[in-house]
């Protein structure tokens, strides 16, 4: 199988590149050949390309930023998904695309359905949700993964955010109000590599949710890692109201996995196998 890859460094593109199996090629393609601010361009891509499928890995993903810069965020994340499903759809090929919990409000605890009603509440999420709804309305063949608290060790991310922080202060406070689950960016590219091969091979395409178990709080995670790792600063948990950030950050990011595992027989993976791979990989 010949795969397009959209990304290149991010965290999810490196562990696609890193985790295709023999017999699938990886063709990836950075922001120097497919810059997702030029919608245009990434579809002349897809449609040059020799490729069975088409993953798109790449986003914006400073939420922060976005909260400034919505429309620039808009063209990355809602109009460059659409040009390029139009695309795959024109070359009859199958498209995969990454997006978030972000298009959800948040609110509740349980778990977050694909069927539940999207509601969101910062630039980020919005600008996601259109890129899905584009990415829909262009008619072929293609899954959206849902996924959240992407970490690896590649990259920035709260896992060696933690690693840094526990290795220079005593004790740290970390919101302990906001509930989801943390997900090894490996398990969501054997996910990728596994959709775009079944929907190659005629499986029905859809949205799913893919995010590890067992949910925690982001508080609890912190302590997982410093645990694993042996060190002894202290994680005082704190409310999110303590922690103000420009984009409105959701207090539950839990997602049901069960839609993926019974259309593609992909289990919600483990975020604590995950992390102590990670922890491994970076010589915690």
């Amino acid at each position: 199988m010949k795969v397009l890859l959209l990304g290149r460094t991010g965290q999810v593109a490196t562990e696609v590149i890193r985790r295709a199996p023999d017999g699938t090629t990886i063709t990836a393609l950075g922001r120097d050949r497919a810059d997702l601010s030029q919608p245009g361009d990434c579809a002349e891509a897809i449609l040059e390309a020799e490729a069975d499928a088409v993953i798109n890995a790449a986003a914006w993903t400073a939420v922060d930023k976005a909260e400034e810069a919505e429309d620039a965020a808009r063209v990355v994340n809602g109009e460059a998904p659409f040009a390029m499903a139009l695309a795959a759809a024109k070359r009859g090929i199958p498209f995969v695309h990454i997006s978030t919990d972000y298009v959800f409000d948040g609110q509740g605890t349980e778990p977050f359905t694909p069927e539940s009603p999207v509601a969101p509440q910062n630039a980020y999420g919005r600008t996601k949700l259109l890129g899905e709804e584009g990415v829909r309305s262009a008619g072929g063949r293609h899954v959206i993964l849902r996924t959240s608290w992407v970490f690896s060790a590649h990259g920035a991310n709260f896992v060696k955010t933690m690693l840094r922080l526990g290795r220079e202060r005593a004790e740290i406070g970390v919101v302990d109000d906001q509930v989801g689950g943390p997900t090894p960016a490996a398990d969501i590219a054997d996910a990728c590599l596994g959709i775009a091969r079944a929907l190659r091979d005629g499986a029905e395409g859809g949205t799913h949710h893919l995010s590890g178990g067992p949910d925690v709080s982001w508080a609890d995670f912190a302590r997982a890692i410093m645990e694993e790792v042996g060190l002894p600063c202290r994680v005082n948990p704190i409310p999110t109201s303590a922690y103000p950030t420009p984009a409105k950050r959701p207090l539950n990011s839990r997602m049901s996995g069960a839609s993926l595992e019974s259309a593609f027989g992909i289990a919600r993976p483990d975020w604590r196998r995950g992390l102590r791979d990670v922890l491994r990989e970076l010589g915690a």
